[in-house]
C-alpha cells in the first residue's frame, strides 16, 4: 500500500495575516497523519511576470516573507519556486516512484498556488485532495471560497473536503 502524501503550500511569514493566521499550527500538527511530506515555498526573482505584469516586488530571494510560518518534519523536501505551481517533473516522478497515486494538499493560498498544484496534478494523473479547512487564502474568506468553487469545478466535488483524520 502506497504511504499518504501530503503536500503542503507556501505557508510562509509573508502570506500571514489575519485570514491566515490559523494555516501554520493547522498545518503543523497534520503532518504527523502522513507517511510522507513535500512542503512548497515560493520566492520572486527579479524579472519575474510577478515583478513585470503585477507589479509585485515582495518575496524577493533572501527576503523574511520567504521564510516558513511552521516547522516542517525533519527530513521533508522543501520545493523553492517561483510560480503559482510545484508541479514538476521532480514531484511527480518521486510521486511515482513511491507507487503514490493520490496527494492531499493544504496551505496557502486557495485561489492561486493550492489550485495550481491541485489542478496540475489533476491533469498529470494524480488525485489531488484539497483538504478545505487546512488552506487559506491571504487574498481574504471571498477569495479563499472563489479558490474552493473553482477547484471543485476543475478537480470534482468529493475531492475538496474538510480533513477527518486518518
Amino acid at each position: 500500500m502506497a504511504p499518504r502524501f501530503l503536500l503542503i503550500v507556501d505557508v510562509q511569514k509573508g502570506f500571514i495575516n489575519d485570514w491566515t493566521r490559523h494555516i501554520p499550527a493547522k498545518v503543523e500538527r497534520l503532518q504527523d497523519d502522513f507517511e510522507r511530506l513535500w512542503v512548497t515555498r515560493f520566492f520572486n526573482p527579479e524579472g519575474s511576470l510577478q515583478r513585470r505584469l503585477m507589479g509585485w516586488g515582495r518575496f524577493g530571494p533572501g527576503s523574511d516573507d520567504t521564510r516558513l510560518a511552521f516547522t516542517p518534519r525533519a527530513g521533508a523536501p522543501i520545493i523553492d519556486k517561483s510560480t503559482y505551481t510545484c508541479v514538476t517533473g521532480d514531484l511527480l516522478a518521486a510521486l511515482e516512484g513511491d507507487g503514490i497515486a493520490t496527494v492531499h494538499l493544504a496551505g496557502i493560498a486557495t485561489d492561486n498556488c493550492v489550485l495550481k498544484s491541485a489542478v496540475d496534478l489533476f491533469e498529470a494523473g494524480i488525485e489531488p485532495v484539497v483538504l478545505a479547512d487546512h488552506c487559506a487564502s491571504h487574498g481574504g474568506p471571498d477569495c479563499h471560497a472563489a479558490g474552493l468553487k473553482l477547484l471543485k469545478r476543475f478537480i470534482g466535488e468529493g475531492q475538496v473536503v474538510d480533513y477527518a483524520g486518518p
